[in-house]
């Protein structure tokens, strides 16, 4: 990371930065419609030319919707197994993979921990269900997403997303996250809740980092990288995940020249990964961030122009409450 700027030096010039960079947000439109690209490293480079193909199957489809799908199940990872048993990167139960699982690479088998094979095998089985669900009122693919959790009968039989609440919040959710993963195609709509969470980003400065610190009285209200992301947000009212890879994923990703402050801006080992990431801060306007970047340094302004800068989020409440709780696998940053 490149070195730390003077923090009473600054502080007047960031806030200069942030006023009017954020009001001239005001002006900007909201996004337009949703891409079916995928945005820059939301998926894994060995997993991308595979959602990117199948996810464009049938028309309630498309690799967004696909790769949040994949990644609300297993959080892409090829050898996980549920407690109901469901297995692998799409999370097949063995009965329905018997039946719907397809030989995605042509190697003459069938394997429910291939992503090769798996990933094919989710998209086809989408597209099944959404034959089985199609003239049924509504969004195509919300029908679809709700046959995929609660099976198409109860679709059928309640004319639309039934009024389950799991199948809801499965819908919703999946949806919501499929704007992370979309590219975007015209400019991401700002962030109503940036302001809050620079302005207690701002009350931190001058902090000692603690890795793992979510800024409690116990820790002397320190905080590492992504714990005083999460606690910005926290008080505006958003709740994102602790660790920074999943940070990523709490709403859509604007370019590099598009950036507001407020926007989380993240750096990862591998730009083509984001589950590689492994630092974030919150961006100020003028090529600086706001950020707690390792042991031994303070909360202070960072540049985020570094060779391993890999993009950005805007924070949306529904993209952050969208976000599967992987607590348990949560390890800081």
């Amino acid at each position: 990371m490149a070195s730390g700027i003077g923090v009473g030096a600054c502080l007047t010039f960031i806030a200069l930065l942030v006023v009017g960079t954020y009001s001239a947000a005001a002006g900007i439109a909201s996004g337009g419609k949703q891409a079916v690209g995928l945005a820059k490293g939301a998926v894994p480079a060995a997993y991308q030319p595979l959602v990117q193909k199948w996810g464009n199957l049938c028309p309630a489809l498309n690799p967004a919707l696909l790769a949040a799908q994949l990644y609300t199940e297993s959080g892409w990872k090829p050898d996980v197994v549920s407690n109901a048993d469901a297995r692998g990167i799409a999370q097949f139960i063995p009965e329905t993979w018997a039946r719907y699982g397809v030989d995605g690479d042509g190697d003459g088998d069938r394997d429910i921990w291939d992503p090769q094979d798996a990933i094919p095998s989710a998209a086809s089985y989408d597209c099944v269900l959404a034959q089985d669900v199609k003239g049924v009122p509504g969004d195509p693919s919300d029908n679809m997403l709700a046959a995929y959790n609660a099976g198409p009968y109860r679709v059928i039989k309640a004319g639309g997303v039934p009024p389950i609440s799991e199948t809801q919040g499965y819908v919703k959710s999946i949806r919501s996250l499929e704007k992370s993963f979309a590219r975007p195609v015209g400019r991401v709509a700002p962030s109503q809740q940036a302001a809050g969470a620079i302005y207690f980003a701002q009350k931190q400065l001058g902090t000692p980092y603690l890795w793992g610190g979510n800024g409690t009285p116990d820790q002397d209200g320190r905080f590492d990288c992504s714990g005083l992301t999460k606690a910005a947000y926290e008080s505006v009212g958003i709740e994102l995940p602790r660790v920074a890879n999943d940070q990523y994923n709490a709403g859509p990703h604007p370019p590099r020249g598009e950036l507001l402050p407020g926007d989380l801006v993240f750096f990862s080992d591998d730009l083509t990964n984001s589950r590689a990431i492994h630092h974030v801060g919150l961006y100020v306007g003028g090529g600086y961030m706001i950020d707690a970047p390792y042991t031994g340094a303070v909360v202070r302004f960072d540049k985020i122009d570094t060779p391993d800068y890999f993009g950005a989020t805007r924070v949306t409440k529904d993209g952050a409450a969208a976000l599967p709780d992987r607590t348990a696998d949560a390890k800081s940053p």
